[in-house]
């Protein structure tokens, strides 16, 4: 049995350095995981099943899988704010999840914006955080969102952004963090759909560019195609996983192009009949 170990002190000084790992070595690993949860006067809830996952430095996986399956708990418990026991190995870099990491940066599908901070200041609010001076967190912070078509609106609060430019900024702060490994709860799922493939386009210029390791979970088919390296499926609760599928489509890519792309589509419809056969595992 494991459990999340106490939290550690906060990141001081400059924007984090990215390379925890090498080239190519495992940034997540998961090994025979398996989560219950206690239910009251009831028997523990079996949520994921004996899943094994090794996810490589730089590499964009997505996870999907029918709801309830155990996606984003597998994200929380690898952020180490998951208060469960459980059997099995997770490691990011080789150590045990710990609250705080600054090795993670987690993007929710809500933005959590803070009202009372402008763009810019909820763009910095992480470095912010790790006591990044406040010359260099606002430079940084400015940059990250001229790349995601917010630089005009560095000064303008929460109140006053479209959604999509709501999860713009989100995603600016996320980036912004310098964190090697990001977890991605469907960040782009309320989205409407020109603006949710503006976004995505938007992330696989922000990725290619620093070559993050992404662990995205998503309900969309099309999106995790488009994205990633590999696309992991799991089944209905207790989750387990059905198929782990490599997406080799040439990069960089283009989210709205590839649209056209045979290929594309060709693998859209193996992930689909795997999602279909997931739904009806128990």
């Amino acid at each position: 049995m494991n459990e999340a170990r106490p939290l550690k002190p906060p990141m001081r000084g400059s924007v984090p350095c990215v390379n925890i790992t090498t080239a190519g070595g495992t940034a997540i690993n998961l090994r025979n995981l398996t989560v219950r949860f206690d239910v009251l006067s009831r028997p523990p809830v079996l949520a994921v099943d004996n899943v094994s996952l090794s996810i490589r430095a730089g590499e964009f996986v997505s996870l999907v899988g029918p709801s309830g399956c155990g996606k984003t708990t597998i994200l929380n418990l690898l952020t180490g704010l998951l208060p469960v026991t459980y059997e099995g190995e997770v490691t990011i870099a080789g150590r045990k999840p710990t609250p705080g990491n600054p090795d993670i940066a987690y993007m929710l599908a809500r933005d959590s914006l803070l009202p009372w901070r402008t763009a810019l200041g909820n763009a910095a609010y992480g470095l912010e955080i790790r006591h990044v001076p406040q010359a260099e967190r606002e430079a940084h912070a400015r940059e990250l969102l001229e790349k995601v078509g917010l630089g005009a609106f560095c000064d303008a609060y929460p109140k006053a952004l479209s959604h999509g430019m709501r999860q713009r900024c989100a995603l600016a702060r996320t980036f912004c963090l310098g964190s090697p490994v990001f977890l991605m709860d469907e960040p782009f799922g309320a989205l409407d759909a020109q603006t949710k493939l503006q976004l995505e386009d938007v992330l696989m210029d922000l990725w290619s560019a620093e070559q993050r390791t992404v662990l995205f979970v998503t309900h969309d088919l099309a999106e995790a195609v488009a994205l990633s390296d590999r696309v992991v499926v799991m089944s209905a609760r207790p989750g387990r996983i059905v198929a782990d599928v490599p997406i080799n489509l040439p990069r960089p890519r283009s989210v709205r192009a590839m649209q056209k792309d045979e290929a594309f589509h060709h693998l859209y419809a193996e992930l689909w009949g795997l999602l279909e056969q997931g739904s009806l595992e128990r």
